[in-house]
Parts: structure tokens; sequence; C-alpha cells
């Protein structure tokens, strides 16, 4: 049995610990999963954390656990290993204090907590007695609304949202809605692509508004699981409940709108929630993959509610986006990236910025769990079946995009009569991976750049291959730009 000195010390490093992980993961995140958790025991270079309930305990240890163990480790180099309990007693504990104070509050008393702590009260002297403070440590408080929410997930906020001319200005509209404490647009309607960053956004919102705000009510969850709702309280005869529960909100979320086109009377009952939450002057905030003029079997009366706001849109990233995203990923990770294989990943996976943060994240794993550097090669083996998924045929014309892209000049240029170094040397590399990567011949080759003699793609060739041989870095550009249009 440790003694009091040994268990201040765990709490002390514990402490320090908590101190970081709240400024590495924000205040909301920092309420919501760690201010619950405590120390069970510290033995043999192993702690053991305790936390109320199953689904805290499984997303704990997803997302925070190793984290833990390296901060702790940082604190005491003994700490080798961070496990995770579910304390079922505690967990009942917290639930029954919490109903009795709830009771206690109707009937106009002190909260129990309180009455605790006032010094000449009977539960301080008996705490005195057991040798325990008299002042309990309060539970971490449950955001109003986030039983009827969906969880939020900690990464998602504004801090970790790579901003970029596409996403501009929607992230601006989402900063002004979080920040505001009057209702801003209403409502504001988010909408992109898959994996475009509409639920990061929504998610940055919902933990900004509940760490500025705590006492103000706000609900996050699906379309899919608003219709659940309404069809489980229509089953259920008890649509009272339902429409005090989405009516009383403060801030209500709804993801993924297009899934209730079609649908009714779901579509009338979301209308009529709507309507009154307008009507009281609360925020709404939806998100959906089509704006609401191009969402199909949508009723005009709700289509113009859904445009009555503000609707911002978050546009297909460009190339400088997903580096930067790749970059902030990178960070997060931990890892040294070369620029090269970024470079590759931000060329070839250009739809969805969740398959390029999991490309990166499935090569920084391999190097991690296998061994081995991270370089073009190896990100061209182990990519495979997600880069054969972005293939397309490839044409002089994708040629000459990606040359002129890589050297910053204008696609134009490889057509016209200029002959400075700047625009010679990469028409030259796109006329050298015309020839090696397309069917096409010489005299097309030719053609295809402005109209140049065949013994002129000819020149360009060996040119290439020359400088390839004597100029380590261009010949590292030329490969690069080889794998992009390859693989």
């Amino acid at each position: 049995m440790k003694s009091l000195e040994e268990s201040a010390v765990d709490q002390a490093e514990w402490d320090r610990v908590k101190s970081r992980l709240k400024q590495e993961f924000g205040e909301s995140a920092f309420k919501s999963w760690v201010t619950p958790i405590t120390v069970a025991t510290v033995r043999n270079g192993e702690v053991e954390l305790a936390v109320p309930t199953r689904f805290m305990r499984d997303w704990i240890s997803t997302h925070y656990a190793e984290r833990i163990r390296a901060l702790w480790n940082g604190e005491n180099p003994s700490v080798r290993k961070v496990t995770l309990k579910v304390e079922a007693a505690r967990n009942a504990a917290l639930a029954e204090a919490a109903s009795k104070e709830k009771l206690a509050e109707k009937q106009g008393e002190k909260p129990a907590a309180a009455r605790a702590a006032m010094p000449g009260s009977r539960a301080a002297a008996s705490a005195r007695a057991a040798g325990q403070p008299a002042f309990a440590t309060p539970a971490a408080p449950v955001p109003l609304g986030a039983e009827l929410s969906a969880p939020l997930d900690p990464r998602y906020v504004f801090e970790n949202f790579v901003v970029g001319k596409p996403n501009e200005f929607a992230y601006a509209a989402a900063k002004r809605v979080a920040e505001s404490d009057q209702v801003s647009f209403n409502p504001l309607f988010l909408y992109g692509g898959v994996g475009l960053g509409k639920t990061h956004l929504m998610h940055a919102i919902a933990h900004e508004i509940r760490s500025r705000a705590p006492s103000r009510k706000v609900v996050y969850l699906s379309a899919e699981k608003f219709m659940y709702s309404f069809v489980r309280a229509l089953r259920n005869q008890d649509m009272v409940s339902f429409k005090e529960q989405f009516r009383s909100v403060d801030v209500l979320m709804i993801d993924d709108v297009q899934f209730i086109s079609g649908k009714d009377s779901t579509q009338e009952e979301f209308f009529h929630t709507f309507n009154a939450l307008v009507d009281q002057g609360r925020q709404i905030v939806l998100s959906a993959d089509k704006s609401p003029s191009n969402l199909e079997e949508i009723g005009d009366r709700l289509r113009s509610r859904l445009q009555s706001g503000l609707v911002a849109d978050l546009h297909p990233t460009t190339f400088e986006l997903r580096l930067g995203i790749l970059d902030a990923k990178a960070e997060q990770l931990g890892v040294l990236v070369p620029q090269k294989v970024k470079e590759f990943l931000a060329h070839k996976i250009t739809s969805n910025v969740r398959e390029l943060e999991g490309a990166l994240t499935r090569l920084v794993a391999h190097a991690q769990l296998v061994g081995g550097a991270l370089t073009l090669e190896t990100a061209q083996d182990l990519l495979q079946d997600l880069l054969r998924a972005h293939d397309r045929r490839l044409t002089m014309e994708e040629i000459q995009k990606r040359v002129a892209e890589h050297f910053k000049i204008r696609v134009s240029d490889m057509s016209s009569a200029r002959r400075s170094r700047a625009v010679a040397r990469p028409r030259q590399v796109a006329m050298y991976l015309s020839k090696q990567l397309t069917s096409r011949s010489l005299p097309e080759i030719g053609r295809a750049f402005g109209g140049r003699d065949h013994t002129t793609v000819m020149h360009a060739v060996r040119k290439v291959e020359e400088l390839v041989k004597l100029d380590t870095a261009f010949a590292e550009d030329v490969e690069l730009l080889t794998r992009m249009l390859e693989s």
C-alpha cells in the first residue's frame, strides 16, 4: 500500500499531465474527456486510470491513452503503460448525487455538494472524521444537450482546421456563429463534397460554443438520427416529449440534411421545429452535400427556409491547401515527412481530405511499425489501391498541366515561342515525359507543343537525360513528376 506522500506524488504528476493535455486539446475536449478521469493505481510502471462509463473508456483508449502515457513518462520515466477501467460504483454514485441535487434544487434546498462545503455542516464533520477532504471534487459537468447529441470528435476544433481559399468563407462564417452571443445567420448552411471539411466545422462550432457559453444547450446530430428520433416518438405516441426536446435547444446542428430528401413526414416536422427555433431567436446550423437549391425531393417551403440564412460552400481543395493539410497532419503525428512525399500525395489524391490524411497516416504507421524511410517508392508501393482509384488515362495535356504547375509557369507557355530558361527547361521536361509515358510519336508530341519539329522533341529528350545524370535536384524533380503521372 502506498504512503500518503507517494500518493500525493502520483496525483501531482497526473495534475501536470492534465495541464499539458488541456493546452494541447483545448478547453472543450478537456472538460468532456479528461476531467472525468481519476487515478486508480500507479504500480510497477503501470498507471491505471478510472472513468465512469464504458463508452468513455473506449474513446479515451483510442484517442488519448498513448498521449497520456508519453506525457506521464516525461514526468516519471518509470511509467511505461497506461490502462483504463470502468468504475461502475463511481458512475452510480455520480448519477445518484446528480439525482439528489436535482431534487434538492426543485425543493429550494442547497445541493449536497454545496452543503458539504459549508464548514459547519454535518457532512463536512463526517468527512473530517473519516480523514477525507471536506470539499468533494465535483464530477465533470455534462454539456447541456449532450444526452441528445452525437459525440463530438475532440480533434475537430477550429485550431486544427487548415484554411485556404476554397474554404475560407465557410470557415469565417462558422467562426462568427461560434463566437457570437447573438444569432448571426439563421440558418448557417454549409455544403460541399465528401471529405472537404463540413463535419469538422460543425464539430468545431459545437466545441467552441460549449467552451465559451456552457449554459447554452447545443445539440449536434445527423439528419438520420433526427428522423429515427421522430419515427420512434410516433411509434411510442410521445410526440410531446420529442417536440420539447428539440424546441428547447439554444443551438440545433444537423449534419447531412440531404438524408431527409423524399421523407415527407420528417420534412414536415423538421420544418415546424425550424420555424419554432427561428421564432425564438435560436441558432440553427445545417450541412449537406449540395446547396439548398440543388437538393432533390425537398419541399418548396423547407427549401425556402434553408436558403433564408447564409449559404456557404466548401470548394474542392487546391494543391497548396492539400499540402498545408499534410503539413498539419505530419505535425500532429509528430513525424518529419519528406517534402517530395507530401507533394506526391497532394498531387495524386485531390478529391477527399480524409483519404489524403489517411494515406499519410498509413505511410507513417508503416514506417513506425515495420521500419524503413518514408520515400516516394514506399508511398507508391503502399498506396497502390488508393492511387489506382484516382487513376485516369494519361494525356499530354495532363502532363503539360502538371509540369507547368510544378515549375510555376503557365500551361500556355508550353506551346509559346518563349525561349527563356525558366520556360524552356519545363517544356523540355514535359516533352521528355510525353515520350516516356505516352504512346505518341515524336511529330505528334511536337505538334502538341506549339507545332514544333520532331527534332526539337528529340533534342529535349536527350537534354533531360543528360541533366538527370548531372543534377541531383533536377533528377528528383523528374522522378517526382514521373511517379505522380504514372502511378
